[in-house]
């Protein structure tokens, strides 16, 4: 599954009055302009040029990639919070624009949201800015004579400006932060301890049998605690609705002092027929749906179960809701085998063949930390120094 940034601004000049808007797509993989859009749309506020720009910019993303997940981008608090669900739309001249936008993608989980400081959206502003002077010479925006990209700041894979020094600096995507973006939300990510399924390796997703821990898997949650206890970092605790997972939880929340929040996001994929079966089993019985399974972050499990690409859609949603509500806390999130590698495979902008090639033993830890400014950095993966 590709990911694409969406960076999108609009602008009036006289709130209302002469306005325009600028949207660029962005390869989150590359930091690689894909698309740029830009229009002079007349007399507006700075509200509808916001929204106009949003849905240019999920167009087109939508033309290079239907099936994307995709990220957006912007200063307006508004337009963001309006988008994510968290604040209501009352203004009549929004309300037609928000449905517009939503039609965009199909599918609500492919789109996430983000806002950010105005000086790192400099190249959607300068395209809008663009716009607006084109339309006041009485012309259009043209892709041709437009220097949006050269000034663009904070984008991945684009020039920044060091504060001390002057000197100009790449960021790309996975790259920490700078200290003065303040402490970010760090997810400690804790995989279950071992059911009986888990040895025999077995399909164990949220659509089977819900196995608990076995005794093996209990002693590893309680190393997993002492761990975490040592370390004296974590503020809260969020777990997976399935047994294994909150019995997981249950033993470090007894060890800090903590409640556990379960959160539906963090349950594991849906295996559908293949749950309980190995892969030699699921090979033998279901040869033609596997290998799709292997070639395809799209192919389903037979039987309805869920794909990796809907998986990482999910996760993106959940890590998203869980980045806004924690931000500079360090947070354990006690989780499962698929969502923690799509978690890893996200901050590292990996592809999806990825979650193949990642060993994530039981009761492991790893963990993830991400910055105001969007950019994420793996610290630690698959440590199982605890239960040695």
């Amino acid at each position: 599954m590709r990911e694409f940034i969406v960076e999108a601004d609009g602008g009036s000049r006289g709130n209302p009055g002469p306005a325009g808007y600028g949207s660029v797509v962005i390869d989150a993989a590359t930091g690689e302009t894909l698309a740029e859009a830009a229009e002079y749309i007349g007399v507006a506020t700075n509200n509808v040029a916001e929204y106009r720009g949003l849905v240019a910019g999920l167009r087109a993303a939508r033309e290079l990639d239907p099936a994307a997940a995709v990220h957006v981008r912007m200063d307006s608090k508004l337009v963001v919070e309006q988008m994510s669900g968290r604040w209501k739309i009352k203004h009549p001249d929004m309300k037609p624009l928000a449905a517009e936008a939503a039609r965009v993608f199909p599918d609500a989980g492919q789109v996430t949201y983000e806002w950010i400081p105005r000086e790192r959206n400099k190249h959607a502003d300068r395209l809008a800015n663009e716009a607006m002077d084109a339309g006041k010479r009485g012309e259009q925006w043209s892709a041709s004579t437009s220097t949006a990209e050269l000034d663009a700041s904070l984008t991945p894979a684009a020039t920044a400006s060091d504060a001390d020094t002057g000197a100009a600096t790449k960021v790309s995507v996975g790259w920490s932060a700078p200290a003065d973006l303040g402490p970010p939300a760090t997810f400690v990510l804790l995989r279950h301890g071992e059911t009986l399924l888990t040895p025999q390796k077995r399909f164990s997703g949220s659509g089977g049998t819900d196995p608990s821990l076995s005794d093996v898997g209990l002693d590893q949650a309680e190393r997993a605690a002492a761990s975490l206890a040592e370390r004296g970092t974590i503020e809260a605790i969020i777990a997976s609705p399935l047994t294994r997972t909150r019995q997981t939880a249950a033993a470090v929340a007894t060890r800090l002092g903590l409640d556990v929040t379960i959160d539906d996001g963090l349950r594991e994929t849906d295996f559908g027929a293949w749950e309980g079966l190995t892969f030699g089993e699921v090979r033998e019985r279901y040869p033609d749906d596997m290998n799709a399974w292997l070639t395809s972050p799209k192919a389903e499990p037979t039987g309805g179960g869920e794909s990796f690409a809907a998986t990482a859609r999910r996760m993106a949603v959940t890590r998203d809701k869980l980045i806004a509500a924690h931000a500079g806390r360090t947070v354990l999130l006690v989780t499962h085998v698929t969502p923690i590698k799509t978690l890893i495979r996200l901050a590292l902008g990996a592809p999806p063949e990825s979650l193949f090639r990642m060993e994530l033993s039981a009761a492991s830890l790893s963990a993830v930390a991400y910055y105001a400014d969007g950019n994420a950095s793996v610290r630690l993966f698959n440590d199982t120094s605890h239960l040695r």
